[in-house]
């Protein structure tokens, strides 16, 4: 009577060591890609940045390809497509651009208020550019900003959130998998500590700071990176400190407040990857 439990036991153990190789593997072939061209120059340099983006694009391009060998590899058998699963289709598309930023914006209340306090011209000229086909003409043709607002978003969403999400939720289940994608995000994101060590960029301490990303769609990836840390330590020596640690507050408050109606699933649809889970109809 206990050998099919065994069985059962021994099956998910199978198929949760084979989730986690397979994101390792992923994750390490990602960070992998952008060190195959030998160079002694700083990562921003343009001739690095080209080739570091041609690698990642490269990369993510074929991460179908190891889910659909993850998926051979586990036994998983859905009946949708691996884009599906990796959250790229057409349903709920126009909620999931506009709505998540929308949380991110709120989150960066704080920030963005001290901008416009510390600089109101500075502020006006980014709200202007936004609509100049100029300015995108100009961002287009720099380097560092189609790594940071463009490719390095949508690399990294589409494999350490698109591909290992769905390698993820038979093991972990949904929520577990939530939690647990970021930390292949940062473990992949320590050559940039040893990277900038090698240079004698910044201290440890700095480094440190920085080397995190916030894990969210491409969009609010790609806010995030153009907005960087909240700089709470300036806040806190502004001449209007009350004003601005208010903004800093209502900034957090909002975002908690509006995270579960705003990321509620009647905005964005049927979710594929919920089919993995162990028991979809509780979990999602």
């Amino acid at each position: 009577m206990l050998e099919p439990e065994h069985v059962l036991v021994r099956q998910v153990h199978t198929k949760c060591w084979v989730c986690v190789v397979s994101c390792l593997l992923l994750a390490c072939l990602y960070v992998g890609s952008l060190y195959v061209w030998k160079s002694s120059l700083p990562r921003d340099h343009p001739t690095v940045i080209k080739r570091r983006c041609a690698s990642v694009l490269l990369v993510a391009a074929l991460s179908p390809v190891a889910v659909k060998a993850w998926a051979h590899w586990a036994e998983i058998r859905v009946n949708v497509s691996v884009w599906e699963l990796m959250g790229v289709r057409m349903e709920g598309f126009i909620p999931a651009v506009t709505l998540p930023l929308l949380l991110a914006v709120v989150f960066y209340l704080g920030p963005l208020v001290h901008s416009a306090m510390d600089n109101p011209g500075g502020f006006t000229l980014e709200l202007h550019s936004a609509f100049d086909v100029q300015s995108w003409r100009s961002c287009v043709g720099d380097a560092v900003w189609l790594r940071d607002q463009v490719v390095a978003p949508v690399t990294e969403e589409l494999v350490f959130r698109g591909a290992m999400l769905p390698m993820l939720v038979p093991c972990a289940g949904p929520t577990g998998a939530i939690f647990t994608a970021p930390l292949f995000f940062g473990v992949a994101h320590l050559h940039h500590v040893i990277e900038q060590r090698r240079l004698h960029k910044e201290s440890m301490s700095v480094i440190l700071l920085v080397a995190g990303h916030v894990v969210g769609a491409v969009v609010c990836h790609s806010f995030c990176n153009s907005q960087g840390l909240p700089d709470i330590g300036s806040a806190l020596r502004h001449p209007q400190r009350s004003a601005l640690l208010f903004s800093y507050l209502m900034g957090v408050l909002l975002f908690v407040v509006l995270l579960f109606p705003l990321t509620d699933p009647f905005f964005y649809g049927t979710i594929p990857v919920c089919r993995l889970a162990p028991a979809p109809e509780s979990a999602c």
